[in-house]
């Protein structure tokens, strides 16, 4: 089956509530392609390699969680963006994305998927009085080691993480996907005992070791793979359409 484009694009801005969200870049479609839709292709980053693939795979529309046009970049036409864009319209193919949308939506963004996938129970926000802050704190049905969670996170994420490696034992945790390492003080002030996040600065380690908490780096990319797959299935079963998820891997 098929459904307009401009269906598909209404139904994800409503369903991810997007026009109420300040962002960095704008969220919902990107490019524009051809009408209908059949088959979704959905990645993390609109990357050359993702595009690529996704023409192979003969999508109609590409979803993202990483897409074009960020506050503050250079808005020519040029060099990588040209050579992007280029694919998308010489092949009719749409881009669709959403940034802090799909962070926050409380069923298929990131942070709420990455909790399920390391079996961690969502207690509420990182920060209850900043709606800006998008990390979660959530329990452990059981205890483990600060080693014995990072040996989960490794066997899920398919690659090792970094681990700063606490006293306590992982009771609660705190976390935010991708580049949400400076949540780390609220992650303190919020009582976990490990706080994980995709990326780590040099004063995270400073901050885990003086604070005397547990920290995990599990990758950017690696912890955002999980919101687009929920969106794009969800899209999927909303109008009887074809999705794939294309994975290309990147080791930030």
């Amino acid at each position: 089956m098929a459904v307009a484009l401009n269906t598909l694009v209404e139904e994800a801005d409503r369903y991810l509530t997007s026009n109420r969200i300040s962002d960095y870049c704008p969220n919902g479609l990107q490019v524009e392609g051809k009408p209908q839709v059949m088959r979704i292709v959905s990645g993390v980053t609109a990357s050359q390699a993702l595009l690529d693939a996704a023409v192979e795979a003969q999508a109609d529309l590409v979803l993202v969680h990483h897409g074009y046009f960020w506050k503050g970049e250079n808005p020519c036409i040029t060099g990588m963006k040209q050579r992007r864009l280029k694919t998308l319209l010489n092949h009719d193919i749409s881009l669709l994305a959403y940034h802090l949308p799909l962070d926050l939506h409380p069923e298929v963004g990131n942070n709420v998927q990455l909790a399920r996938q390391l079996d961690i129970t969502v207690e509420g926000p990182l920060d209850p009085d900043n709606p800006r802050i998008v990390g979660l704190v959530g329990s452990l049905t059981e205890p483990m080691t600060p080693r014995d969670f990072a040996r989960k996170v490794q066997e899920v994420m398919g690659r090792e993480p970094l681990l700063i490696e606490g006293q306590a034992m992982i009771r609660r945790v705190g976390w935010c996907t991708g580049g949400g390492q400076g949540y780390i003080d609220q992650a303190v002030l919020a009582g976990v005992d490990l706080y994980l996040s995709g990326e780590a600065s040099e004063q995270t380690f400073h901050s885990a070791r003086e604070n005397g908490i547990s920290f995990i780096a599990a990758g950017h990319h690696a912890t955002e793979r999980y919101g687009v797959q929920a969106l794009g299935d969800y899209l999927a079963r909303r109008f009887a359409l074809e999705h794939i998820f294309i994975d290309c891997p990147n080791p930030i």
